[in-house]
């Protein structure tokens, strides 16, 4: 006797190749697709859903006034002016979307070897950030601490022979951070790679009585051939001198982001970030399965631009993909996603519900 479909079907003498019996007459007790056979159902039973809780929107600003540029390499992002990053803050808050990022396209005449602009009060992202919480002080702001946009090298510390240094870096770090938290930044997200990032900008903070700005650790960032777009929005991509090799992380590495992790959480982290998102699903599975804290994945420039580049060529169906992109997050484990598919998700999010 043979065991099918969880009902026993007698042999007899015949060979199991002459079993013809038609599905319909095995009195199926479990079909699969009785929970998939109309859209209601598939809704009750869905196991991850994307909400508009779950985005965090990056916005490139600039210089000048009511100035919206596109980005040739991420089709539908552009670069902002301070004014109109405010009128993107507010259409964040409509969209009810929980947090906005921001980056800074800093002109090439302020940039030098040491990145000092990183470290003026009145620099982009220190305006961006003192404009839209004067009209929106309910969103949260989430500010990148890296010196790469700020660089004449591209690169995310000081380079000196060659060399990023250390500890050197992690200094001049600390004090953007503490620039940014002072403007108005609700969470500093250090992006550098540096060791004992962390715990200096969280002793920097908690010393000027900022306890409450929380930390975002990139603490799994990946020395990814994705960021390419991303480069180009922020002006570091012709700068960049050599590669960051010595500081990100190998992409064939797992355990090595779980030691990362462990240490940007001893060191204050209040919650982590794994980048690039879609290659490193099994990462952000690992770190949330071992430590449960709130865990971040960034749908880097690249991911983005590949799916926006082939359904601008009609090659698939982009707002599927989209947010077919968006569960695999979810799916992984992560609680929330950087995307700049962002407004758009959310918009169709909203439109569902």
């Amino acid at each position: 006797m043979a065991i099918k479909f969880g009902r026993p079907i007698e042999m007899r003498d015949a060979p199991l190749r002459e079993v013809t019996t038609p599905a319909a007459s095995l009195d199926l007790v479990t079909r699969m697709r009785r929970n998939r056979k109309s859209e209601w159902t598939r809704r009750l039973v869905r196991e991850n859903v994307v909400t508009t809780d779950d985005l965090i929107w990056p916005l490139f600003v600039m210089d000048g006034d009511n100035r919206r540029a596109p980005i040739a390499s991420m089709p539908g992002v552009e670069r902002l002016s301070v004014d109109q990053a405010v009128r993107d803050a507010e259409r964040a808050m409509k969209l009810t979307i929980p947090c906005i990022a921001l980056f800074p396209y800093t002109d090439p005449s302020l940039r030098d070897e040491n990145g000092t602009e990183a470290l003026n009060p009145d620099n982009l992202v220190c305006k961006a950030v003192r404009a839209i919480k004067r009209e929106f002080p309910d969103i949260g702001i989430l500010c990148d601490v890296a010196l790469d946009p700020y660089t004449s090298h591209g690169h995310d510390g000081l380079l000196r022979g060659g060399v990023i240094l250390n500890d050197e870096t992690v200094a001049v770090l600390a004090k953007q951070a503490l620039m940014q938290a002072e403007a108005g930044c609700d969470i500093i997200a250090p992006s550098d790679m540096m060791d004992g990032r962390v715990g200096a900008i969280r002793e920097t903070l908690d010393g000027a009585h900022l306890h409450d700005v929380q930390i975002m650790a990139y603490a799994a960032k990946y020395a990814s051939a994705f960021y390419g777009p991303f480069r180009d929005a922020v002006g570091s991509a012709k700068t960049l001198t050599g590669d960051k090799r010595t500081y990100q992380m190998d992409p064939a590495n797992t355990n090595e982001a779980m030691r990362e992790i462990e240490l940007d959480l001893a060191e204050g982290a209040d919650m982590v970030m794994v980048k690039p998102g879609l290659p490193y699903l099994d990462i952000v599975r690992r770190v949330k399965d071992s430590f449960g804290v709130p865990t971040f994945a960034y749908q880097v420039s690249g991911e983005y631009a590949m799916i926006a580049a082939a359904a601008a060529n009609g090659w698939i169906d982009g707002e599927r993909a989209m947010m077919e992109s968006l569960v695999a997050f979810k799916r992984a484990g992560a609680d929330g996603v950087l995307t700049y598919f962002a407004p758009k998700a959310a918009e169709k999010i909203r439109a569902e519900n």
